[in-house]
């Protein structure tokens, strides 16, 4: 195989005699170096996760959908055009890979398109898969949770090597969900009560998952991700509030007028049901918790919620942010 063809760079040889490839922004990699798969690379995790990992010494092979958005892929990676659903470009995207990190929309076809996955994982001989699952699934029989379980059932009884992330909520979901009604009204919504979330930051998820794609210790590890600080959207208004110089509040509604107001906007009455469970189960503490293993993981301090809010502040108080 051209090798230095499929990484648009010029051969050298290294200080140890091994043939060496520039593969952009300076970076090189050894002849024999394993390559590593990161799929859902234009989505919010995905993304970031292909960030940390193209600053490595490795090979990597980012996946897409659409080739609009593989000319978006960040110089030293491999682009390449594969789908869930389409079992043969799987196969053509999994050849030369030893380790593939895992992740999927939110979506009814979940299970499903996973498991495509890992079939072809299996059948293309990969040596580690990180699976990103989601806070809920050892543990919540519903909603989003459920959904990750199976795949992360499914994945176990490969036997392949493998480690599973549960992540907590995203910091980048406060932008996503609350911002547009802040902006507009000054105000978020939602069927919550107290309950607390210790949000955590994808880019501190990224660095968790790029040394999973390792193996070595993190073999055979699920790892329950948690923010360093448990929330509730009370305290959050007040923080946005600060952060902004603008009063910002929540208004705690009953759950069927979230339902209608989801409804409302034309979300899919599948997803409706998926978030409001997914509400019962922050409700019943299941988000709150915080401990240490973050920290410890990515060796430094977690991103906070002041740090994101911060560095987010137009989000909240710009119109134009919304454009």
């Amino acid at each position: 195989m051209n090798t230095g063809s499929l990484y648009h760079g010029w051969e050298t040889t290294g200080a140890n005699g091994q043939a060496e490839f520039e593969i952009g922004a300076g970076r090189r990699v050894r002849e024999g170096q394993e390559m590593i798969l990161i799929t859902g690379a234009s989505g919010t995790v995905g993304k970031a996760v292909l960030r940390d990992a193209s600053r490595k010494e490795s090979k990597v092979r980012a996946m897409y959908r659409s080739s609009e958005d593989a000319a978006k892929a960040p110089a030293g990676c491999e682009p390449v055009l594969a789908d869930f659903s389409d079992k043969q470009s799987l196969r053509k995207a999994l050849g030369g890979v030893t380790s593939i990190y895992v992740v999927c929309s939110p979506i009814p076809q979940l299970v499903e398109l996973e498991s495509n996955v890992l079939e072809a994982c299996t059948e293309a001989g990969v040596k580690h898969v990180v699976l990103n699952s989601a806070l809920g699934a050892g543990d919540f029989g519903k909603s989003f949770p459920s959904w990750h379980r199976k795949v992360e059932d499914r994945l176990k009884a490969t036997g392949m090597s493998h480690t599973i992330l549960r992540p907590n909520g995203f910091l980048q979901n406060i932008v996503a969900f609350n911002a547009p009604g802040i902006r507009a009204q000054g105000a978020f919504y939602a069927a919550m009560g107290d309950a607390k979330v210790s949000y955590l930051d994808v880019s501190d998820i990224a660095v968790v998952a790029v040394k999973a794609l390792e193996g070595g210790a993190h073999a055979g590890k699920t790892y329950e991700l948690f923010g360093p600080e448990a929330i509730s959207n009370q305290e959050l208004a007040k923080r946005i509030s600060r952060v902004t110089g603008r009063t910002v509040n929540y208004v705690d509604i009953p759950e069927s007028a979230q339902r209608d107001a989801m409804l409302g906007l034309g979300m899919p009455e599948w997803q409706v049901t998926a978030l409001l469970e997914l509400q019962q189960y922050y409700k019943q503490g299941g988000g709150a918790k915080t401990d240490g293993l973050l920290q410890s993981l990515i060796e430094r301090d977690p991103v906070t919620l002041d740090q994101f809010l911060t560095a987010n502040v137009r989000e909240f108080r710009d119109q134009a942010a919304s454009a």
